[in-house]
């Protein structure tokens, strides 16, 4: 049956920024599917309650605190995760960051450095990392990075981030080529503007809102919990036969 292709029985998963927001959505997702989940977030305190509702579905869930915005804080990460898991079956690159909205006259060095640290090099060292080790243990795994509408059109007030979530479009394209033949796919995922704490700059201003929703066809902006059926898809086997591609979940906002 199509919906057993959906499941993930005995997978084990990590996903990045999962203490609230899409990431908690995407976390618990995966756990109804089937899969125990190792959450990290940077600060150990928020990743319980979401850990809580993994356990709550049966499944086994690691909450471990990791900012991958710090390089020296992955490889650690990834030895406890897999000193608890024994393997990874999926990697959920979610975590991001964008301390600036307005033109991209206003920002320096420092906050290009800050979202690039998280947006991009964070997904690609974490992903490089995973990828040796699926490699070396001949996992045919799937590795799903979040990046956002504004990567494939640039965002309002969103240029620095827009440009980090462009270079994560192609990093999924560029893995996905390089190890497909090994079984190892790589997509990712295009949001539009989902109504959460970090966006809200996009929608808690009515003007803001009301331009944003007159490029949907739907006439509103997403919530949370449509954003993960796409990464569970992208992480099953239902999607056998799909790398290298980005799925966009944005109302039809780019038709």
């Amino acid at each position: 049956m199509i919906i057993d292709k959906f499941k993930l029985d005995g997978k084990k998963a990590i996903v990045t920024g999962a203490s609230r927001g899409i990431g908690q959505e995407i976390a618990i997702a995966l756990a109804e599917a089937g899969a125990d989940v190792a959450v990290c977030g940077r600060k150990p305190e928020t990743l319980e309650p979401v850990a809580q509702e993994i356990r709550a579905r049966g499944r086994e869930a690691l909450p471990i605190a990791c900012h991958v915005g710090k390089s020296d804080q992955i490889k650690p990460f990834l030895d406890e995760v897999y000193a608890k898991f024994g393997k990874v079956d999926i990697l959920v690159n979610n975590a991001a960051t964008n301390p600036i909205f307005g033109p991209t006259l206003n920002a320096d060095e420092k906050a290009f450095d800050t979202i690039m640290a998280t947006n991009l090099k964070g997904p690609f060292l974490l992903s490089l990392e995973v990828g040796k080790r699926m490699l070396k243990e001949k996992t045919r795994g799937s590795i799903i990075n979040i990046s956002s509408i504004a990567g494939i059109t640039p965002g309002m007030g969103l240029g620095v981030y827009s440009v980090s979530k462009a270079g994560l479009i192609m990093l999924t394209k560029v893995l996905a080529h390089e190890w497909g033949a090994a079984g190892i796919r790589v997509n990712s995922v295009a949001p539009g503007v989902i109504k959460t704490k970090f966006s809200a700059a996009l929608w808690s201003n009515e003007a803001i809102l009301n331009e944003v929703k007159k490029g949907y066809p739907l006439g509103r902006i997403g919530e949370p919990d449509e954003v993960p059926g796409a990464v569970v898809y992208l992480a099953s086997d239902a999607s056998s036969f799909v790398t290298g591609q980005t799925i966009l979940v944005d109302g039809g906002g780019r038709m």
